[in-house]
């Protein structure tokens, strides 16, 4: 681009940033006051409306992560974070909840929000994606000259405040600060219309309406940082009781009206929290030196984790902030599905244009959920995952029945250890920055969490346990993943001949349970149902001898209840007849695959369809030619060792 080019871009963008900006003094505010009285919001108010401005759907039983995961409870899904965080539905509907019942002028008005989880659950990504939202709300009034940017209505005295809210239709709370205070009665002789207001807006950057509190070390904590000082270059100006030798610029003063943030709240020392004691239940902050206190709106948000919080809960002389604390615990993520998306965000975030072979972050993602989990004596890792991934897991025919509940009741504390997301990060970019041919599959991923767990976790029970997830768990259940890719690269048109066996098996059991006869789809012919078809599809799972009445009865009643709740009934659908049907293509091909995959001299038949798998594995599944060639290879040497 020329210069011109540049020039003409800036001077559009200043154009489209151009808006009207209101100045003017306090009679002209409380016309707009007048026109619009729901402008009027304090901080949990407007934050609350900023984020349900940009919308809200509902998790509702249409969805099967509502009716297997969430006990058909309608979770509210918020826009705003829908594409940002993934597998927090429960965390988030509890944030909105406490910053409703907050915006209604309830108790959690007057409390902190405390955000409690372990390191690289989201606690900080999900404070700066909150504060964010401060940025795209309208934009507010102030006192112009306020060094808190307060709310011009405090300048109603209070012996008229009743009438004035019954005119504007409002509800006025506060009191003016005293460098407000003092420019009321000496620049305007208290005559308050007079007062200039101007517009402004809310900045993270610019610490407009958003204070951030970073822990502090104990020999130098100043609870100047949450209320300001006294500026002493003015103390020979004034006396030490007059507000103009006040720099109200403490993070306390800089987030009204918004949001204060503390950052790893209890690194801090008790005393330098006191303040918060009645910045909540008060709503109001000393003022440096001997002036009044400081009325304070603004939410009050924090996080921590689990260690310092139980350090601090353990000290009785804590009770005072304990008691103005909500907590909401920020547990890792536990669906396989939604932590994938995690790292699929993470990695479009940064520079790297590798390719990723299919399954890799299934593999990573993983082994994070398996770290996290619990051992249960219901079921095994491998399937509790699965159920906590909405899955349904088929057990000699049948979908295994474990109660998700009583799962989670088991384990109240399940997600708040394990391996972070960073941890997982780092042995993706490690494998990403070794790779020789710019990719990552997921046996080269396997190797380097293998490596990172070796050299990075210090405790032995972890380590030792953790490797044998790597090793051996995601081994055998990435090599079950394997061979049905491959089979289904390997048979021509896969799921037309799924549907064929489905429709097929369907025919006939239909018929078998009703006993009634078959009528053969393309020749019309009348027959007996086929037993021995349904046993080859059945014994594909275990079912045999007097079992095979009941699950034939159960196949036709659950696509009986599809189609009358409306669903289409695919091969798929029932998950222990699909799982039979693919057993039995697998088992149809599987020999001829494993020759066709470990032949070295391949004559010019096998050669054929050796190149027809892998060009179906590109364009069909997302490989590319190396990482085909990789995990045929991995499964010639691994898949098929035995036979």
């Amino acid at each position: 681009m020329s210069s011109n080019e540049f020039l003409k871009l800036i001077r559009e963008q200043r154009k489209s940033k151009k808006v009207t900006v209101f100045s003017g003094d306090f009679l002209s505010y409380l016309d707009l006051i007048k026109k619009d009285p729901g402008s009027l919001k304090l901080a949990h108010k407007r934050l609350y409306d900023s984020i349900i401005a940009k919308g809200v759907g509902v998790l509702d039983e249409t969805d099967p992560r509502c009716r297997k995961l969430f006990e058909n409870e309608k979770l509210p899904i918020y826009e705003y974070f829908s594409s940002e965080f993934f597998g927090m539905e429960k965390t988030l509907a509890k944030i909105m909840r406490f910053l409703k019942s907050a915006s209604l002028r309830g108790e959690e008005s007057r409390q902190i929000l405390l955000l409690l989880g372990p390191v690289g659950a989201g606690k900080s990504a999900l404070m700066e994606h909150i504060k964010s939202c401060l940025e795209t709300c309208d934009p507010i009034f102030q006192l112009e000259g306020c060094p808190i940017r307060e709310e011009p209505l405090h300048l109603i005295p209070r012996s008229l405040r009743p009438q004035l809210e019954e005119m504007l239709g409002v509800k006025i709370e506060g009191d003016l600060c005293p460098v407000c205070r003092w420019r009321l009665k000496h620049e305007f002789n208290n005559e308050y219309e007079k007062f200039p207001i101007k517009q402004t807006t809310f900045s993270v950057r610019g610490r407009r309406g958003v204070g951030v509190v970073p822990p502090i070390d104990a020999n130098t904590q100043d609870v100047s940082i949450l209320i300001g000082t006294e500026d002493i270059s003015k103390m020979d100006l004034y006396s030490e009781d007059d507000p103009r030798i006040l720099s109200l610029n403490g993070a306390f003063n800089v987030g009204n009206r918004g949001i204060v943030e503390f950052v790893e709240i209890f690194k801090n020392e008790i005393e330098f929290l006191h303040t918060t004691i009645t910045a909540t239940q008060e709503k109001a902050i000393p003022s440096p030196g001997k002036n009044a206190l400081i009325y304070f709106d603004g939410v009050i948000l924090s996080h921590c984790n689990e260690s310092e919080w139980n350090k601090f809960r353990s000290d009785h002389a804590n009770e005072a902030i304990l008691d103005r604390i909500v907590k909401i615990d920020v547990p890792y993520c536990l669906e396989l599905d939604e932590e994938v998306k995690i790292y699929q965000k993470l990695l479009n975030r940064s520079d790297f244009n590798a390719h990723i072979a299919p399954h890799t972050l299934e593999v990573a993602s993983m082994f994070s959920i398996m770290s996290r989990l619990s051992e249960s004596q219901k079921c095994d890792i491998v399937t509790k995952m699965k159920i906590y991934n909405g899955e349904d897991v088929v057990e000699k025919g049948k979908v295994k029945k474990v109660d998700i509940k009583d799962l989670r009741e088991e384990s109240r504390r399940e997600g708040m250890s394990g391996i972070s997301t960073r941890f997982i990060m780092k042995a993706i970019d490690n494998a990403l920055s070794d790779s020789s041919r710019n990719m990552i599959t997921p046996i080269s991923l396997k190797d380097s969490l293998i490596k990172q767990v070796k050299e990075q976790v210090t405790s032995e029970e972890n380590r030792t346990r953790w490797l044998e997830y790597i090793q051996k768990t995601i081994h055998d259940e990435y090599l079950k993943i394997l061979e049905r890719e491959i089979t289904k690269a390997f048979v021509s048109a896969y799921e037309e001949q799924a549907e064929s066996l489905f429709d097929n098996y369907l025919d006939h059991a239909e018929a078998f349970v009703n006993k009634t006869i078959v009528k053969d789809r393309i020749t019309k012919e009348e027959m007996d149902p086929d037993e021995e078809f349904m046993k080859a599809i059945e014994e594909q799972i275990g079912i045999t001898g007097s079992a095979r009445n009941g699950f034939r009865n159960d196949v036709t009643s659950y696509m009986f209840a599809m189609l009358r709740r409306g669903k289409k009934v695919r091969w798929d659908s029932y998950g222990p007849l699909k799982e039979a049907i693919e057993n039995k293509l697998m088992a149809s091909v599987r020999e001829i695959a494993r020759i066709v995959t470990k032949t070295k001299t391949r004559d010019n038949k096998q050669k054929k369809k050796y190149s027809g798998m892998v060009q179906t594995l590109i364009d069909d599944y997302g490989y590319n030619e190396d990482s085909a060639e990789e995990i045929l290879k991995y499964a010639s040497n691994n898949l098929w060792r035995d036979s």
